[in-house]
C-alpha cells in the first residue's frame, strides 16, 4: 500500500489561478470555427462567440486567456483587426497553413470573448516585426480612459470605455520565430519596448513592490527560454536587471518558458491515438522533464530575484503529435486520449508543487489545436479527456499549496523512460477544504493508497475519477466515452484510504 503524507498545517505557496490558463492563437481552427463563428452563424452564439464553447470553458473556470499568439503575435499588426470588418486588411498566415487571415477576430472580439468567459486578459505584443510606437499605441487604445488619439479611435469603433489588460507579453519566442535574436539583444529590446507599455489605468505609479501579485497594473511578461536554453535565461535576466532598481524586478513581472511533449522527437512527433505502452511511458517521462526545466531555470532566476517576485510563466505546454490524417499539416489538429489526460495531470501537479516560482501556465491550445480541451466539427462540440482533468483540478485555483509526498515505484517498459507510479499535489482552498489530486501513471496496475493527514480534522470526503483504457477518447459520435464519475474513498481516524485504478486521475475534497 502506497503511503501518502499530507501536512495541511504547513502551507507553502499560493497556487495562482493563472496556472490553469489557456492559449488561443490564430492557428488552424482555434479562433475561427472553434471559438468565433460570427454573429450571423446558425451555430448558437453571442456576439459571434460560440455559446457551447464559452459555457464549457466557464465550467472549468478558465482564469486567463493568452492571445493572439504564439508565432502569429510577432507578425500581427493590431490596427488591421479593428474597425468595420468589411474594411479590415487581409493577410496570409505565413506560420500556420498559408491561409488567408481576414482579421475579423481582433482586439474588440478578443475582449468580448474574455468578458463572456469572465477571465483575465493576456495580450501578446509584436516585437519581431512591430515597432515601439505600434505597441505603445495598442496599449493606449486598450487601456487609456481620457482624451487621446487612440482612446478616441477606440470610441469611434464602438467602445468608449477602456478595457483592463491584466498581462502583456513583450514579444514571443524571440529566440526563434519572433526574430532569431540573441538573449542580450532581446533583453535590451524588452527594456525599451516595455517602457512604453504605459500603466494608464494605475496612475502611472511604478513604485509598488507587488511583484506578480494583482495590483491593478499591467503585468509584463518577458520572453524566456525554449526548453533547456539556460544561456537565454541567463542573458535575458542579466540584461533585465542591469542598472535596475531591485524593487522593479527587472521591469518585468514574469519570464516565459515553452516546452512541448514530443514522444518521438520534434521531427517525427508520433501519432496521437496509435501508440503502445512503451510510447505511453516515454511520453510521460518526457513530460516529467518539465520539473527539471523548472528547477534549472529557477536556479538562474533566483540569482537575480531571490524573493521570487518574478513569475515563471509556462505559457505554452502540452502534447504535440503528428496531425490527424487528412487534415492540414499547418493546422496542428490532433485527437486527445487518456494519455493526454495523464500528461495534463502530471504537468498541473508539477506547477502546483512549484507555485512559489510558477505563477502562470497556458496549455496549448484551447480549441482544435494541439492538446485542446475542446474539439469542434461544425455545430458539434466535444470535451476532451484534458478538459475533464482541468475540471477535476479547478479546485486548486488560488488555494494554498500544502506539504505532501507519496511513496512511488519506478515503472515503465524501457530503462531510459521509467516514471514514478503516482503523481500528486494537495492544497487548502479559501473555504478551508483540503483539495487532493492524484494520477496513476501505470497502464496495468492499480494502487491502494493510505493517506495520513495531519494539521486537519478530516470529517467528510467526496471525490471524482477520470479513468479508462490508455487509448480511450471522445469522438463526435461518442462524445462521453471518457468522462468523470463519482469516486468513493474511506475516511477513518485521520486516515484516507482508496484504490486508484490504472490510467486514472482522482480528485478528492476533504472537509473538517
Amino acid at each position: 500500500m502506497a503511503k501518502y503524507y499530507i501536512n495541511a498545517a504547513n502551507r507553502k505557496s499560493r497556487i495562482h489561478k493563472e496556472i490553469y490558463g489557456h492559449f488561443s492563437e490564430h492557428l488552424g481552427r482555434c479562433i475561427y470555427e472553434g471559438i468565433y463563428v460570427g454573429e450571423n452563424s446558425e451555430i448558437p452564439n453571442v456576439n459571434g462567440m460560440r455559446t457551447d464553447v464559452v459555457e464549457a470553458l466557464k465550467e472549468i473556470r478558465i482564469p486567463v486567456l493568452r492571445w493572439p499568439g504564439g508565432c502569429f503575435a510577432d507578425e500581427y499588426h493590431w490596427k488591421d483587426g479593428i474597425g468595420p470588418k468589411e474594411g479590415r486588411k487581409k493577410m496570409i498566415n505565413t506560420h500556420w497553413g498559408g491561409v488567408v487571415e481576414d482579421n475579423s477576430f481582433g482586439t474588440h472580439e478578443y475582449m468580448e470573448l474574455c468578458r463572456q468567459l469572465g477571465c483575465e486578459t493576456y495580450v501578446n505584443g509584436n516585437v519581431g516585426s512591430g515597432t515601439v510606437q505600434e505597441m505603445s499605441e495598442w496599449v493606449e487604445y486598450m487601456t487609456f480612459n481620457g482624451v487621446s488619439p487612440m482612446a478616441d479611435l477606440r470610441a469611434a469603433n464602438g467602445h468608449p470605455d477602456p478595457w483592463k489588460v491584466d498581462f502583456f507579453g513583450v514579444g514571443n519566442e524571440n529566440w526563434g520565430c519572433g526574430g532569431n535574436m540573441t538573449p542580450e539583444y532581446y533583453g535590451n529590446l524588452y527594456r525599451r519596448y516595455q517602457t512604453y507599455v504605459r500603466q494608464y489605468g494605475s496612475g502611472m505609479d511604478f513604485s509598488a513592490d507587488a511583484g506578480f501579485e494583482e495590483d491593478g497594473k499591467i503585468r509584463k511578461i518577458a520572453c524566456g527560454p525554449n526548453i533547456d536554453d539556460t544561456q537565454w535565461t541567463e542573458g535575458v535576466m542579466k540584461t533585465l536587471f542591469r542598472h535596475c532598481d531591485p524593487r522593479m524586478h527587472g521591469n518585468a513581472d514574469g519570464l516565459s518558458l515553452h516546452y512541448y511533449t514530443h514522444p518521438e522527437g520534434w521531427e517525427i512527433k508520433g501519432s496521437a491515438t496509435q501508440f503502445d505502452a512503451k510510447v505511453w511511458y516515454k511520453t510521460l517521462a518526457k513530460t516529467l522533464y518539465m520539473e527539471d526545466l523548472i528547477a534549472m531555470h529557477s536556479a538562474i532566476m533566483d540569482q537575480y530575484d531571490p524573493q521570487k517576485k518574478l513569475g515563471m510563466i509556462v505559457d505554452e505546454w502540452g502534447t504535440w503529435f503528428t496531425v490527424e490524417p487528412g487534415t492540414n499539416p499547418g493546422f496542428l489538429y490532433q485527437q486527445n486520449t487518456m494519455r493526454d489526460a495523464l500528461v495534463a495531470c502530471v504537468n498541473l501537479n508539477l506547477f502546483n508543487k512549484h507555485s512559489d516560482r510558477v505563477k502562470m501556465a497556458c496549455i496549448a491550445q484551447m480549441v482544435n489545436v494541439l492538446q485542446a480541451v475542446i474539439l469542434t466539427e461544425g455545430a458539434r462540440m466535444i470535451k476532451t479527456p484534458t478538459w475533464h482533468v482541468f475540471d477535476l483540478f479547478k479546485y486548486h485555483q488560488d488555494a494554498d499549496l500544502v506539504e505532501s509526498s507519496i511513496e512511488t515505484e519506478l515503472i515503465g517498459a524501457e530503462a531510459e523512460y521509467m516514471v514514478p507510479s503516482l503523481s500528486e499535489s494537495s492544497s487548502v482552498d479559501a473555504d478551508g477544504k483540503l483539495q487532493i489530486t492524484v494520477g496513476n501513471l501505470s497502464v496495468t496496475d492499480a494502487y491502494p493508497v493510505e493517506t495520513l493527514i495531519t494539521g486537519f480534522d478530516a470529517k467528510r470526503v467526496s471525490g471524482r475519477i477520470l479513468t479508462g483504457e490508455m487509448h480511450d477518447k471522445n469522438t463526435f459520435d461518442d462524445p462521453d466515452a471518457v468522462t468523470s464519475a463519482p469516486f468513493t474513498a474511506e475516511l477513518t481516524a485521520g486516515a484516507l484510504r482508496f484504490t486508484i485504478p490504472p490510467c486514472s486521475v482522482v480528485q478528492l475534497t476533504v472537509e473538517e
